[in-house]
Formats: structure tokens, C-alpha cells, sequence
């Protein structure tokens, strides 16, 4: 059975968690990082040198981390051709969408934004910083507002790899407190993905035990 070591609390962990349940597959799961300590022991370290989550192990195979090479491996091994088309061309569009995603979306929000706004004590936030931090997100998701103008989901009409890295940041996005722009396309792609059992259950979990107050 497939291990993963990771809090639920993590965004990373949340993009595994999303693809796992959207390929349908069974894993056991162990709470690390954070509060739950685990990464610095030397058991977790040989797996995972950085210390961070999640990490996966599949079977007697060797230990995988950073989340982009995980989902990867299990759309690769377990998934249908909608999710992971084994057409080159046609996973390499799905590719470039997630990709896209992660340095554009998840990197540029996560540590500017959700990190200042939610993780930073309210006496130490840099404002300024927040409001040009989101100058620089809008950009980039008025481009998958228009890209989702013309899809029911990211790369077309079935949810690929390519939603699991844009969509596993859009509930923190959607929740916090933030001036957002009317995206009408992202407003409406997020909302179907809240349809979705399988987003509910993995993404849609609490952030509270990570904010700081003063």
C-alpha cells in the first residue's frame, strides 16, 4: 500500500492527497512536519534529505518527494489517459499547465501572500508587500481566467494533473482575507470544484493550527 508522510494541513500535502483520492487509490497516511515533528529523525532524512513534506513510498520502491514528482509518478503508474494522456503532445499541454501553475500560482501565493497574511503575526506584516504580491498573482490568474474561459476545467472538458496544482491553492485563495479581483471564469471554476467529494475531503481543511496572532 502506498505510505504518505505529511499534515493535512500542508498545501503540498493537500495536491497529493487530491490526486491520490482522484485516482482512487488506498494509502496509509503519517502526520510530519510542523508541530508533528518526524521530519528532522534520521528514519525520515534518509528518506527525504530536506526535511520537508509530503514524501511518498510506494511498495519496496524508493522514497519520492517534492509534490510535482510525486503526482507525476502516480499519474504515470495509475491513471486514465483523461487525467494523464499518454498521447506526448497532449501530456505535455497538460504538463505545461501544471507547471504553469505551480511557479505562477501556488509559489507566487503561498509565500507572499498566505504566508504574510495568515502565518505572520498582524504586527509584523508588510502590507505594501501583500498588496504588491497580489499585483503580481492577478496577473498571472487573469491569464487561467482566460484560459478557463473556453474550458470547463484547466486543459479542456476533464480535470487533469494541471487542476490538481492550480486548484489545491484556490480555497486558501477564495478564504482568506485578501482584496480579490472579479475573475468570473476562476470565481466559476473554483466553485465546481467545490462540487467535487474528492476536493472537500482533502483540500478544503482547516489552516486554522498555522496562524499566528501577536
Amino acid at each position: 500500500m502506498l505510505k504518505v508522510w505529511g499534515r493535512k494541513s500542508s498545501s503540498n500535502v493537500q495536491a497529493l492527497l487530491w490526486c491520490l483520492a482522484e485516482l482512487e487509490l488506498d494509502y496509509q497516511r503519517v502526520d510530519a512536519g510542523f508541530t508533528y515533528g518526524v521530519v528532522n529523525t534520521p528514519e525520515y532524512l534518509e528518506m527525504n534529505p530536506n526535511a520537508t513534506v509530503p514524501t511518498l513510498v510506494d511498495r519496496e520502491d524508493p522514497p519520492i518527494y517534492e509534490t510535482g514528482a510525486i503526482i507525476r509518478y502516480l499519474a504515470t503508474r495509475y491513471a486514465t489517459d483523461a487525467f494523464w494522456p499518454a498521447d506526448l503532445v497532449a501530456r505535455t499541454h497538460v504538463d505545461k499547465w501544471a507547471e504553469w501553475s505551480k511557479i505562477n500560482v501556488a509559489q507566487a501565493f503561498t509565500g507572499p501572500i498566505f504566508w504574510q497574511v495568515v502565518r505572520t503575526a498582524p504586527s509584523k506584516r508588510n502590507d505594501a508587500a501583500v498588496a504588491e504580491a497580489l499585483i503580481k498573482l492577478n496577473a498571472k490568474l487573469k491569464i487561467a481566467d482566460r484560459q478557463l474561459a473556453n474550458h470547463r476545467y484547466l486543459t479542456g472538458d476533464d480535470l487533469t494533473l494541471a487542476d490538481i496544482q492550480l486548484g489545491h491553492v484556490l480555497y486558501r485563495y477564495f478564504d482568506i482575507d485578501i482584496k480579490r479581483e472579479p475573475f468570473e471564469h476562476l470565481q466559476r471554476y473554483y466553485e465546481q470544484l467545490q462540487t467535487l467529494e474528492s476536493y472537500r475531503e482533502t483540500v478544503m481543511y482547516s489552516y486554522e493550527e498555522l496562524r499566528v496572532s501577536d
